[in-house]
């Protein structure tokens, strides 16, 4: 079941809210009952066969993380310890099985020239962050922060619809205590209004901007893994179109999900915290997939060393850190090339920030912060072609188109207006066949919605911010603050959610009703495959 649906807006949505509050007045644990229930259903609407699987892993990592806290007090022969590696063991097998296995099988045969044939699995949907979900867990049930004996709360901690197919990856201490908060089982109108306003803003940055930008990006990539030799402009096109498309897609799945869970009173963690306005690379990752960003760096880097042991083992720990983090993003070599790609950037940033340092530099003006924050930018949609493109080949074609190296198509309305320049052209390879004479992309209409995007992107305060003084995520009432300081000027007042703001109530409703006109044409969420 899709967000962005019908069946989704106005048939489930009612049914699990307004049976999960009627039970409430009765009994929480019923009403949590319910709301995992709702989930499992949500889950199974998808493919019911897997929601055996699911239950399965929740019974299996619930005992196991039981057993763990038991044991951790007076544990002289390791037990505890064992049963986390198993565990984590069980859990990482299954995931590598259904996600993994055909790439290394589809791996051994183009290195040895061999004929294995591989198995027919499909993917069960979210099965990376309920796996992770329930690795961060363990390991917190092994250290002793998290102590969970209630099935039904752990049932709904790892099914909680907002999250299990796209994530954020979450934490026990931080839904755990709201699930068991009475006041949770109590309508809040300010939340709900609240919820409702991330909805419908999330919702229309997936449906009327991230898919109209995929219209844009999904020819030009086509074209490439035709190989087609793309020309400067329409290489742009497809790789702006696409940094663009996934941004929003992934920032409109993030504020629909803490949107729908504040309508239950239920603050998720921020996932995503306006990832472009980075000036470098180590601010990137702390803003583009907090939550994976930050059980990569708790549960993955730190446990390698960090930068405990040196400046050299530092520097291996993070390109082992990010290719791992590509590979989990999709069982192929283009998504371990972008994993690399970020580790080397990494390696680059935290090695020019030790040079800074012993050199005494400071951090530079606005335009030093202007002049980074491109150069981030520019190295974010390099990688993002990797990313996209479905093999080295068509990622080559994109990257050759962008530099140059198949020349520039202009309009041929600028024929006539260069006089006696055009006969040099020919030999720099500028022709003029029009902006996108390949792919057939409307080039004016895509140049006009990627500069639409980018003035969103970087000239708007996002949706967290918009609606801070509600403390919309988990983040907020931990007192954790943006990665980019609140701005208090005109744009940001004037951009503040108000719940009795009459002219917030007609853009929600015009974003609302146009974003369910086009509902027809739904599309799942680019992060489900991954």
């Amino acid at each position: 079941m899709l967000f962005n649906s019908y069946s989704f807006i106005f048939l489930y949505l009612p049914i699990v809210f307004i049976g999960m509050f009627w039970l409430g007045r009765h009994s929480h644990r019923l009403a949590a009952l319910w709301l995992g229930v709702g989930s499992l259903t949500f889950y199974a609407v998808w493919d019911a066969r897997f929601v055996l699987l699911l239950l399965a892993s929740v019974v299996f990592n619930y005992g196991a993380g039981y057993w763990i806290s038991v044991n951790r007090g007076s544990d002289k022969i390791g037990r505890s310890y064992h049963s986390l590696v198993a565990a984590i063991s069980a859990n990482l097998i299954l995931l590598g099985y259904f996600k993994y296995s055909n790439f290394f099988v589809l791996s051994i045969n183009q290195i040895f020239e061999s004929q294995f044939q591989g198995a027919s699995l499909i993917l069960p949907l979210g099965i990376s962050f309920f796996t992770f979900t329930q690795i961060a867990f363990l390991v917190d049930a092994y250290r002793g922060i998290a102590r969970e004996y209630n099935f039904t709360s752990y049932l709904l901690f790892v099914t909680y619809f907002p999250h299990l197919i796209a994530g954020p990856v979450l934490h026990h201490k931080q839904m755990m205590p709201q699930f068991s908060d009475p006041k949770t089982y109590l309508i809040n109108t300010e939340n709900v209004s609240a919820g409702l306003a991330i909805f419908v803003l999330g919702l229309s940055k997936k449906v009327l901007i991230a898919d109209r930008l995929a219209g844009y990006a999904s020819p030009v990539f086509k074209a490439a893994s035709h190989g087609a030799e793309l020309m400067f402009a329409e290489a742009w096109i497809g790789a702006l179109a696409y940094t663009l498309q996934l941004y929003f897609d992934f920032s409109g799945y993030s504020d629909m999900a803490i949107g729908l869970s504040l309508l239950f009173n239920v603050r998720m963690p921020l996932n995503f915290d306006s990832p472009y306005k980075a000036t470098n690379i180590i601010d990137f990752w702390r803003r583009w997939h907090m939550t994976l960003s930050a059980f990569l760096r708790d549960y993955l880097y730190f446990t390698l060393g960090g930068n405990r042991k040196g400046k050299a083992r530092r520097y291996v720990n993070l390109m082992a850190t990010m290719l791992l983090g590509g590979l989990w993003h999709g069982a192929g070599w283009t998504f371990v090339v972008w994993g690399g790609l970020h580790g080397v950037y990494l390696m680059i940033n935290h090695g020019w920030r030790s040079f800074k340092a012993r050199m005494g530099l400071g951090e530079g003006g606005g335009l030093a912060r202007l002049g980074s924050a491109a150069l981030t930018f520019f190295a974010v949609v390099i990688a993002w072609v990797f990313f996209r493109a479905d093999s080295f080949k068509s990622a080559w074609v994109i990257l050759s188109g962008m530099a140059g190296f198949n020349g520039l198509s202009l309009p041929p309305f600028t024929h006539a207006r260069l006089g006696p320049l055009v006969e040099g052209l020919p030999a720099l390879k500028i022709t003029f066949g029009g902006m996108a004479p390949i792919t057939g992309v409307g080039a004016i209409s895509a140049i006009i919605a990627i500069t639409f995007g980018l003035a969103v992107v970087w000239l708007l305060p996002n949706v967290r911010q918009m609606l801070v003084a509600h403390k919309p995520t988990w983040d907020d009432i931990a007192g954790k603050t943006s990665a980019e300081p609140i701005s208090i000027g005109y744009m940001s007042q004037m951009l503040s959610w108000r719940p009795d703001s009459r002219l917030w109530r007609i853009v929600l409703g015009i974003l609302f009703g146009l974003s369910l006109a086009r509902l027809h044409n739904a599309s799942e969420f680019l992060y489900f495959q991954f």
